[in-house]
C-alpha cells in the first residue's frame, strides 16, 4: 500500500493515480488506497481531476454486497462474484477538466465541472474519465467542491421517481420515508418545487432539517406510525425500504402511487400488479440515469432552488471511515471526501 499523503496529487505526466480499491466484499476495511493506472481520454472524453466525491448508500451496498432480499444471485452475476468488477466505486464527483480528447468541443482544460458516472462508478480516484456527451456539466459557481459533489446521487434518484415515474403534480400530498438521507433530502425539495405538500418521515432530531427543506409536516418514526397519522397521500416515496404496499394501501389516496426506491425481488415483481384493483400504482426498479436530468438538477442548484445536504466532509484518506458512517444508517444527506 502506498503512502496516502503522497498519492492524492499525482505528478504531471504520471501514468498512475491514487484510488480507493475494493479488493473483496466485506466491511469498510476492504477499501484500500492503491496506485492504479491513470485513465487516458479518448477522442470524445474528458479527464477530470477529482476535487470531491461522495460515499453513497449505493457504494456501501456494493462494497458489502448488501442487496435487497432475493437479489443476491442476479446482482452478484452483474456486479462480480467475489469482488466488484468495478473495483473503484464512486458515482458522483466535482473537479477540474485536466485534459480533453481531440473531438471535444464543449469543454476545455481548467473548466470546473460536476460529473455523474453513476452505475459505471470510478469516482473514488484522483482522476475519472467521462464522455463529453455524458452526465457532466459545468459546476454552479456559488457551490464549493463538496457541495457540488453531493448533488447528484440523491438528486437523480429522487427526480426519476417523483417526476419521471410518479409525475407528481402541484397540490398533491407527498410522504417521504427516510427524509434525512441523500435521496430523501432531495425528494423533499423536488416535491416541494413541484408544488406538492410534503410530509417528511424521519427521526425527531432531523425535524428542523426537513422543515428547512420544504416539508410542511414531520412525523417522527420513533414516536408515531405514519399509517396511523390520520392522513392520506397521493404519493408515498419509500427511500429506505421501510414499508410495502399492504401497509400503505389504507393511506394511499385514490390514484395514489407508492414509490419503492429500495425493494427486494418479490416487491419488484409484485409492483407489476399490486394496487390495480384499488386504483393505485406501485413503482419499483432501478432509477434510470439521464444526462438531461443531471443538467436540470444542476440548473436548479445554480438558481438556488436545490441545495445539497452534507453530513460530514472527510479527507480522501479516510474513505473507510466514510463507509462506516454510511453503514451506521445515521447520516444526514451525503458523506463527502475531498482530494487535494
Amino acid at each position: 500500500m502506498m503512502n496516502p499523503s503522497s498519492a492524492i496529487v499525482p505528478l504531471a505526466g504520471s501514468r498512475t493515480m491514487a484510488a480507493a480499491v475494493v479488493t473483496r466484499y466485506g466491511d469498510p476495511g476492504v477499501v484500500v488506497l492503491r496506485d492504479v493506472p491513470r485513465p487516458r481520454p479518448g477522442p470524445h472524453d474528458l479527464l477530470i481531476r477529482v476535487r470531491a466525491t461522495t460515499v453513497s448508500s449505493g457504494d456501501a451496498r456494493v462494497r458489502a454486497r448488501r442487496v435487497p432480499e432475493g437479489m443476491g444471485l442476479p446482482l452478484r452475476l452483474v456486479l462480480g462474484w467475489n469482488a466488484p468488477r468495478a473495483a473503484v466505486l464512486g458515482t458522483e464527483c466535482a473537479g477540474v477538466v485536466e485534459a480533453v480528447g481531440g473531438a471535444v468541443t464543449r469543454f476545455r482544460p481548467g473548466d470546473p465541472v460536476v460529473a455523474f458516472p453513476g452505475a459505471s462508478m470510478g469516482a473514488h480516484a484522483a482522476f475519472v474519465r467521462i464522455r463529453e456527451d455524458g452526465a457532466v456539466a459545468r459546476k454552479p459557481d456559488h457551490l464549493g467542491w463538496p457541495e457540488a459533489a453531493a448533488l447528484l446521487f440523491g438528486g437523480t434518484t429522487a427526480f426519476h421517481y417523483l417526476h419521471r415515474a410518479a409525475r407528481v403534480k402541484a397540490g398533491e400530498r407527498v410522504l417521504v420515508l427516510g427524509a434525512s438521507g441523500a435521496v430523501g433530502t432531495a425528494a423533499v425539495q423536488l416535491a416541494r418545487l413541484a408544488g406538492a405538500e410534503v410530509t417528511a418521515v424521519c427521526s425527531g432530531a432531523n425535524e428542523t432539517l426537513a422543515l428547512s427543506l420544504g416539508a410542511s409536516r414531520v412525523i417522527d418514526y420513533q414516536r408515531q406510525d405514519f399509517t396511523r397519522a390520520g392522513s392520506s397521500w397521493e404519493v408515498v416515496m419509500d427511500c429506505v425500504g421501510a414499508t410495502d404496499y399492504a401497509r400503505c394501501r389504507p393511506v394511499l389516496a385514490p390514484g395514489g402511487r407508492l414509490l419503492r426506491v429500495v425493494c427486494g425481488l418479490a416487491g419488484q415483481l409484485g409492483s407489476l400488479f399490486q394496487g390495480r384493483r384499488s386504483g393505485h400504482r406501485v413503482i419499483a426498479g432501478v432509477a434510470r440515469e439521464r444526462t438531461e436530468d443531471v443538467r436540470h438538477l444542476l440548473d436548479l442548484a445554480r438558481r438556488g432552488a436545490l441545495r445539497p445536504v452534507i453530513d460530514a466532509v472527510l479527507p480522501f484518506e479516510q474513505i473507510a471511515a466514510a463507509h462506516a458512517r454510511v453503514d451506521s444508517g445515521r447520516k444526514r444527506g451525503s458523506i463527502v471526501l475531498t482530494l487535494r
